[in-house]
Parts: C-alpha cells; structure tokens; sequence
C-alpha cells in the first residue's frame, strides 16, 4: 500500500513541524515540507496531528484465563483507538507467565490475534505468590521485563534476589509496591473522602515504604528498576531523591491520579482502582513530578473487568478501571490545554521515555516503519464508555469532555483504527 499524507503537523525528532508523508508497503519512504509528486491514496489531513504511535508499559489483556473480562483482540483494537501501537500486558492471567510453557500460552495467543505490537511481562515469581522465583532465564528473550504487578513483594530479601538475578539477565524489574501488612482492609485512600463516608482506608505508607526499600535494593544491586502506577507525594519525592543519587530507576503515574483527588469520589466501582486516587496535596506532588521530569511516564493500568465485578460501589467492586481509550485526550485536555506541559512534553511521556526505556524506540524518520497516530486536536466531545471498543466500561472519566480524537492508527501497512476516506 503506498499513501500520502499532506498538510499535518507532524512530531518529527523533538518538535512539530508542518509536513508530508510518503508511506509505501509499510516504511516512511520520505519526508517533504512540502511534496510535488502523485500518489493514488493522497489525504490532505488539513493540519491535523501526527504523532509517532503511542506506548504504554501497563496493560492488562486478561487473555489467557480471563477473556469475559477482555481479550488480546479487544485490548489491541481498543488501545490502536487511543493511538497506542506498542502495549506491554501484565501477567495477572490464568496460567500466569513464570515459566517458558506458561508464558507460550500468552504468546501464541499475542501470534494470532494483536492488532499493534504487545510484548507481555514476565512474572517475578511462580503463580505471582511471592514465594519463589520464577523461570526468569527460560523468559528473558520473550518478556519486556519481570513483575508481579498486583502482588508487591513482601520481603526484603525475595526481592534482592530477583534483582540480583534481573540484573545478571539485563532486565528491568517492574514492581508494584505494596506492603500488605499495612492495608488492614482499606479500599479506597485513607483521607477524608473515607472519613467522612465511612470507608476503610488505604494508608500512603504501603506504597512508599516498598519503594523506599527497593531503591535502597536497587542501588546495591544496580539493577534497572521501574515503579508502577505511583500515587502519592512522599512516592515523588523519594525517588525523586534516588534520582539524584544515581539510582537507575523511573516511574509511571495514570491520567486518573493527576486530574482526580479523593473528594471526587462517589461510592461507585468506576472509581476504585489500586493504588487508589489521593489527596489533592499527592495530586499536586504528581504534577510537579511530572513537569520536573521526575515521573517519567503516564500509563493507563488499563484493567477491564466485567459489569458485576463493578456495579458494587466501593466496597465492593473489583479494583481497576480502564483507560487506553481516554488517556490522550483526557492528558492533552487536563495538562496541555491548561499550560501545565507542552504537548511535545506530553508526547515525551506517551511515548519516547517509555519506548526508551524498555528498547522499543519507535519514531516518524525516513525509513523507519510506519507507526504513527493521527488526532483532531480541535473536537471537543464527552466520554461515553458504550462507544469503547475494550469489554470493559468502568472509567472514572464517563461523561467528561475532553479534546482530542483519533482519527487513525496506521501500524505498518494497516489502518489499525479508523481510516482517512473523508480526507481524500
């Protein structure tokens, strides 16, 4: 297929710049300011967005084990929707991938059915129980990196060993931080929204203590060592602080920690996730985190679940909430368009720190692949969850307004969403 792609500012090295685009049986071919030549399939895009396709290292696809809740086929048909061409999906599956034959059942199924590029993690430790170690050198060539994302790991020691061993294998350990003794029950953040409503809590320490402990790990060991979903001000200020010291460690954050605090909440399962939504004071954390380069990406934690898992309110619905449909649009709406970053900084965060850091680099250059998304920037218009391509509905962003739709998502030399006929 060869196409071309007129009159949009495209994201070309580190900044916007008006372009077209020559794209054939795949690959960019070429790059013009402006081009003079015929192209059967020509779209002029009349100054829409181009960006390079967005990646996303928190993903959970549910398939294999769980595929009522959502599957590789939707998960990647959803996240092409939200402009993302490279997803990295959790192992909280049935069986969970902690040995070469576990991890195959995962990936056949990636094989046939991924509409973009997912590469799925690699568990820590056999079944994610945190008791032993799993087969991290039989997954090592297959994995993006190691977690036991949902599960922290409890004791110094396991996790020291799975950095040591990470580290001899050259792969990051990716961990969720979260100290179960301290959770006594807790659902929701332990602040005044649960005061006032009488709702069991979720103490900040169980995040930052695990975080504080693993830097301390990961600086003896040197191992790379990534955090998940971060939530609160002390999580910033610690690694902000390992930074510093040298420590070969970053971060995510989700879209729903930096636009909602806990006084947003109502008692409906659409606003339960883990680590849950903070304090305003953590949200304000988050965003200097994020403008001062110490959080280093925004993922989703995308994590569908069926409608009964959460029609339970707080208390009883599932944790998790999905997001790889809304998290452009709702970062550009809350970030971009209130001058908190640039776009060219929200564009860092979507995709080339996370590319980097897990050595899936991808950009719009000449000869390169096609991988890129395209976004009207200037159509405002609400979230309404039953247009989601994911199974699952449960977003704490359902009837918001945001600016910012996709158009297309072109991976190689397929329109994985959408397409461009009105523009020809």
């Amino acid at each position: 297929m060869e196409m071309l792609l007129k009159n949009a500012f495209v994201y070309i090295g580190t900044e916007f710049v008006k372009a077209d685009i020559l794209i054939k049986d795949g690959r960019i071919v070429d790059i013009f300011e402006k081009a003079d030549i015929l192209c059967e399939n020509t779209y002029d895009l009349n100054n829409l967005y181009i960006f390079p396709g967005f990646t996303d290292v928190h993903v959970h696809l549910r398939e294999p084990g769980f595929s009522y809740k959502e599957t590789i086929k939707s998960g990647s048909m959803a996240s092409a929707k939200g402009g993302f061409t490279h997803i990295f999906s959790m192992p909280n599956l049935n069986p969970a991938p902690d040995s070469a034959d576990t991890l195959k059942a995962q990936l056949d199924i990636i094989e046939k059915d991924a509409e973009i590029e997912v590469i799925p993690y690699g568990c820590i430790t056999k079944e994610r129980k945190g008791e032993v170690l799993s087969d991290m050198d039989a997954m090592k060539d297959s994995v993006c990196a190691f977690t036991d994302d949902g599960s922290g790991i409890q004791t110094k020691e396991l996790m020291k060993k799975a950095m040591e061993k990470a580290k001899s294998l050259d792969k990051i350990i990716a961990a969720h931080c979260e100290d179960n003794s301290l959770l006594k029950g807790g659902y929701i953040h332990d602040g005044e929204y649960a005061k006032q409503n009488g709702h069991k809590g979720i103490c900040s320490e169980s995040e930052w203590g695990q975080i504080a402990r693993d830097l301390c790990l990961a600086k003896q060991t040197g191992v790379k060592y990534h955090v998940c979903h971060i939530s609160t001000k002390e999580s910033v200020e610690i690694i902000r602080k390992a930074k510093r010291d040298g420590v070969d460690v970053t971060c995510e954050t989700g879209p729903h920690y930096l636009v909602f605090n806990d006084m947003d909440l109502k008692d409906e399962g659409r606003f339960k996730m883990n680590p849950p939504i903070r304090s305003e004071e953590d949200r304000l954390a988050l965003i200097e985190g994020i403008k001062d380069g110490t959080i280093d990406m925004i993922a989703t934690d995308h994590a569908p679940h069926s409608k009964d898992e959460k029609s339970k309110g707080l208390s009883g619905s599932m944790m998790g909430v999905v997001g790889i449909e809304t998290s452009f649009p709702v970062c550009y709406t809350h970030l971009v368009k209130k001058n908190i970053i640039s776009l060219e900084d929200l564009i860092k965060l979507m995709n080339e720190n996370p590319s980097k850091r897990f050595n899936k680099l991808n950009e719009i250059k000449k000869g390169e692949i096609c991988d890129l998304c395209i976004f009207d920037l200037k159509e405002e218009y609400e979230i309404n969850p039953e247009e989601f391509i994911s199974m699952g509905k449960s977003t704490p962003f359902a009837g918001e307004k945001v600016f910012g739709r996709c158009v297309a998502t072109i991976y190689k030399d397929k329109f994985v969403y959408g397409d461009l006929k009105q523009y020809k």
